[in-house]
């Protein structure tokens, strides 16, 4: 039995003013981004200098005021929400949406791609005597005013709802003639936010130009945060169970008696940047005698979640992940197509990794990278250029997919896959069902050589090396002597006709710890094969 609530997680952040470092404990809440400070929106203005005396009081109550807040783990507060600009600037803020501002113009050769310096975000709480608290994201920007600027506009987007707002701030004219070339920091605090809502955020100049533009992905604090937890009313709702029947393939969960007596729904759903439907959820009505449902699921993974909330305005959906650790079925996930000849990794879930092709010399074998093959594997979202702010498409959350073209179908080829949990392997090509090339060594007709031999159901090309074994691999291998190409049909032997081969010097194939090392060179990506140790006297061997 597995179970979910507000305070299963909790999470220990010390701002960087206390100790410098945060962990968080282990739960089954979504994790969220490291909150990054909110500097103060104007600079100090320094004052006399005070006594030594004054400087230790006031000392002693910083200290005092730093540890108050350490001890306490609470975010940010603000009284009022606004926006504020540098001092000498004269600025005027607009909320809503100037929908012109979602086509871009050509920039003047004059303005700097890098014209945004920064863009960063935080949350902040904002709290009402005697009323609730809520959350706000606190969005501070930089940049280098330019002539042809007039402002800076700030949009973020709720991932799952695809609604965006919008706040633009205004440099009068005057201001502009007087600051040109000069840093101009903008902070908004006006962006009412949700619990553990995913956001899209986008820096924009006014304006719009054409390929200047700053984007961030942003998680709001789920009710894990200890602050949150304590201060925003959706987060005291009541914990959901669930159990999983592997043998029915279903999760049976049971719903929490929802506040007001309203209604609790619950779903599957796939745990991208957002969590995607997976069927449709279920609702367990005020009223029902039994407050357990069953849900159906066709795969075990690690981004198949629960998700569960009552049905009540801005209600706080708790998730739980039951097979986050089941991650056998993503490298699974290979599939060869044999029209391009591309192997390809589709996984069903996102991943942070390094994914490489490698090959086994023999069974058991450690196996060894192929160059020029390793690709870095992660979830990306990009957005279209032109105006996806509620008028346009929104962020493209695309799998973290890798493909290789022109791959050669043998057995010793595999992927590795590398995370942070560990690495795993998959020979995708290691069955009767893939035809290989095979490699052959035997006496040659001229005395004191060795004729390799390439068979192939397919025409192809070889080289060949003569490589010395060491303890550290790879082995030293001598310059390549090319394949000689064979007519069509020159014989039959297993895998099909014999359409190339090489001979080689017997005195330097027969030498200890020397293998003989055959490799294709029409594909770009294909597995070595070898003979090691050749008996010499019979000289013959056939690599498979």
């Amino acid at each position: 039995m597995g179970s979910v609530s507000p305070g299963e997680q909790t999470h220990l952040r010390l701002s960087r003013l206390c100790l410098g470092w945060s962990r968080g404990l282990p739960g089954k809440q979504p994790s969220r981004a490291p909150r990054e400070p909110a500097p103060h929106p104007h600079p100090a203005v320094p004052g006399p200098q005070p006594g030594a005396g004054m400087l230790a009081g006031r000392a002693v109550l910083f200290l005092s005021l730093t540890w108050t807040t350490c001890r306490g783990l609470a975010m940010p507060r603000v009284t009022e929400c606004g926006v504020s600009c540098s001092p000498g600037f004269a600025c005027r803020s607009r909320v809503n949406r100037n929908i012109f501002n979602s086509f871009c113009r050509q920039a003047p050769r004059s303005l700097s791609p890098s014209v945004l310096e920064a863009l960063t975000l935080s949350t902040a709480m904002k709290c009402a005597p005697h009323d609730d608290c809520s959350l706000v994201l606190h969005v501070q920007a930089s940049l280098t005013l330019h002539e042809g600027l007039r402002g800076l506009e700030a949009c973020s987007m709720n991932v799952d709802t695809q609604e965006t707002r919008c706040q633009s701030v205004r440099v009068s004219r005057a201001s502009r003639r007087l600051q040109v070339g000069r840093q101009l920091q903008v902070h908004f605090d006006c962006f009412e936010v949700g619990v553990a809502q995913s956001l899209y955020v986008t820096l924009r100049t006014v304006p719009h130009f054409c390929g200047i533009q700053l984007d961030r992905q942003y998680h709001v604090e789920d009710c894990g945060d200890q602050d949150v937890g304590r201060n925003l009313p959706g987060c005291s709702a009541k914990k959901f169970s669930y159990r999983v029947d592997r043998d029915r393939k279903v999760v049976l969960v049971q719903a929490p008696e929802a506040p007001a007596g309203s209604d609790y729904y619950v779903r599957l759903c796939l745990k991208w940047f957002t969590c995607e439907d997976v069927g449709a959820p279920a609702r367990v009505t005020a009223n029902r005698l039994s407050r357990t449902v069953s849900l159906p699921y066709s795969r075990e993974l690690p981004c198949l979640c629960l998700e569960g909330w009552s049905a009540t305005p801005d209600a706080v959906r708790m998730q739980a992940c039951p097979f986050e650790d089941d991650t056998e079925a993503l490298w699974d996930a290979v599939h060869y197509h044999p029209g391009a000849q591309a192997l390809s990794w589709e996984p069903a879930c996102p991943v942070s990794g390094h994914v490489s092709l490698c090959w086994r010399p023999g069974p058991g074998a450690l196996c060894h990278h192929l160059e020029h093959s390793g690709r870095a594997a992660e979830g990306r979202v990009s957005t279209q250029q032109v105006g996806w702010g509620g008028r346009g498409h929104g962020p493209d959350l695309s799998a973290p997919q890798v493909q290789y073209p022109r791959v050669d179908t043998q057995p010793q080829l595999c992927l590795k896959f590398s995370t942070s949990r560990g690495f795993w392997v998959r020979c995708p090509f290691k069955g009767q069902r893939f035809q290989a090339w095979k490699m052959t060594v035997q006496p040659a007709a001229s005395q004191g050589h060795l004729r390799v031999t390439f068979f192939s159901p397919e025409a192809a090309h070889f080289q060949v090396y003569l490589c010395q074994q060491r303890k550290m691999w790879p082995p030293a291998c001598r310059p390549a002597l090319w394949a000689t190409a064979l007519p069509p049909a020159s014989g039959d032997f297993m895998a099909g006709p014999a359409v190339a081969f090489v001979d080689v010097p017997r005195d330097e194939a027969c030498v200890p710890n020397t293998c003989i090392q055959g490799r294709r060179t029409d594909m770009l990506f294909s597995a070595p094969q070898q003979l090691c140790d050749l008996r010499c006297p019979a000289s013959q061997g056939t690599a498979d």
